[in-house]
């Protein structure tokens, strides 16, 4: 029996997330990003699209298609609030949840809807959407398959507020038609590729597949047989959860374009860190291990990995963001990427520390961790780093004669 795979996918959220602080924005060209000629759209309402601007365009160029664009500056810490609400949302729903951005998911509702009859699955879908809006105020589009592409394909055929059930048999009806930019996976380098050799829409690929074309096989590489796979459905259709007791913290995000801008992955990685931290500190576990990944843009989608371990096991997001950013600056800082990701690896439980420690050195830590936790507190009420232990001053040594 196939299994329930669904795609959610939040509607323009980081734009949402800014007409939910100020809802005199609701139907207004909106773009959210930074100003300047180095700025770039992140995203954009759907108003602001009707003027043709669109994620990852330069800013000036948008602001040119809509002179009368508003454009706020991005909240990575509301934002990331407003997810959390959205993941807590589903997983009333169903534990089985992977997270593929800070906006989207994938979920297995096998079970959810194994008492539904067929004709009440829309009604069902339509009911979450309107709880996850009467929620959180958050808007989604979903797309319902038995694998994770053809979910994929559903959320994003018709936005916002779109619901697309994709069987195996629909293919040919649903996504034959489609432009062939507008297939996962084609990227946009790819896409020009097949375009000028007669490709042009889906149903024109999957042609070529079945023929086994040879410049087709040249364009896509080891893709060919993955994307031959996703049209005839079949595919993926496991969702990847973290295990209760997990021996790893991780979090990743794809990034709203294709990048290699500095300051915009920082960024990333700073909501990464402090996510992984959060999670960490929620589930009483500390790590020696910090990995990153970078996952590169279709049609490879070549995923990287680097790790470094230390001594000290540590769930401190500052120190966290500073061994990922070396990662990055060391192994990744030219590569145009479209994923990025950050792990505590080999978790312990703090108490687990005194097996190595005197029991001295155990009550120190113990109060050190306390001391840390009191002044992050501090900090974050007083919305300003001001405080810090006298330790972690430069120069600063403790007075050993009092």
């Amino acid at each position: 029996m196939a299994k329930v795979i669904v795609h959610i996918d939040l509607n323009a959220f980081f734009v949402r997330c800014e007409e939910i602080k100020d809802p005199s924005l609701v139907n207004k060209p909106v773009a959210v990003g930074h100003e300047g000629r180095s700025g770039i759209v992140s995203t954009c309402s759907y108003a602001a699209r009707s003027f043709g601007v669109s994620s990852g365009m330069p800013m000036f160029q948008a602001k040119k298609l809509c002179p009368n664009l508003i454009i706020k500056n991005v909240d990575f810490r509301f934002y990331h609030t407003l997810s959390g609400k959205f993941f807590d949302y589903v997983k009333t729903y169903t534990k089985y949840v992977e997270s593929a951005s800070v906006d989207e998911c994938y979920c297995d509702f096998t079970d959810v809807l194994k008492d539904v009859k067929d004709v009440d699955v829309k009604e069902f879908f339509v009911n979450f959407q309107k709880g996850l809006y009467k929620t959180t105020g958050l808007f989604c589009s979903i797309g319902v398959g038995p694998t994770k592409f053809l979910a994929k394909m559903g959320s994003d055929y018709k936005k916002p507020n779109g619901l697309t059930i994709i069987r195996k048999r629909d293919i040919p009806n649903i996504l034959f038609p489609l432009k062939i930019e507008s297939m996962f996976g084609v990227g946009k380098k790819t896409h020009p590729r097949l375009k000028s050799i007669g490709v042009n829409t889906i149903g024109d690929l999957f042609l070529k597949l079945e023929q086994d074309d040879i410049d087709v096989k040249n364009i896509l590489g080891k893709f060919f047989y993955t994307i031959k796979d996703w049209l005839s459905g079949k595919g993926d259709d496991e969702i990847v959860i973290e295990p209760e007791d997990p021996k790893s913290i991780g979090n990743s995000t794809t990034l709203s374009r294709d990048t290699n801008d500095f300051e915009e992955i920082k960024a990333t990685f700073s909501i990464l860190a402090k996510t992984v931290s959060q999670r960490a500190i929620e589930e009483n576990k500390v790590g020696t291990t910090i990995q990153i990944v970078v996952k590169e843009p279709s049609p490879s989608f070549k995923v990287h990995n680097k790790s470094i371990t230390f001594a000290t096991p540590t769930n401190d997001a500052a120190f966290i963001l500073e061994k990922a950013i070396n990662l990055y600056e060391k192994n990744f800082i030219d590569m145009t990427i479209r994923l990025v990701g950050v792990t505590l690896q080999n978790l312990i439980s703090p108490k687990d520390i005194a097996v190595q420690m005197t029991i001295f050195d155990y009550e120190q830590h113990e109060e050190e961790n306390k001391t840390k936790l009191l002044i992050n507190d501090i900090n974050r009420k007083l919305k300003k780093p001001l405080l810090k232990r006298a330790s972690e001053v430069k120069g600063g040594k403790k007075n050993e004669n009092k």
